[in-house]
């Protein structure tokens, strides 16, 4: 059996079907363009690390960590923090 549209999305017209269709095809795309991103800052965090290390500091920079968070909540409030959170999670001991 084949879903429409409309059971798809769960509008109730064919004419909101086809914008949460679109929507969700934008959103699709959002994720995939965030994915890279964070892959991205999970490669450059590996190139910090490695400098920081093989100067003799320390893998993980609480203060900058600190700092990340701060960034995060005070643009997305509390729910940034959490999400700079698991950031921060993906990026330590990639080296």
């Amino acid at each position: 059996m084949t879903l429409t549209s409309t059971e798809k999305t769960g509008a109730r017209t064919s004419e909101a079907a086809g914008v949460i269709t679109g929507a969700r095809e934008r959103i699709d795309a959002l994720d995939d363009r965030i994915i890279g991103l964070i892959q991205e800052r999970v490669a450059v965090s590996a190139v910090i690390q490695e400098a920081r290390i093989e100067s003799g500091g320390r893998r993980v920079n609480l203060s900058r960590e600190m700092e990340v968070l701060a960034h995060y909540r005070d643009a997305l409030g509390k729910p940034g923090t959490a999400l700079a959170m698991t950031l921060l999670e993906l990026c330590r001991g990639r080296v």
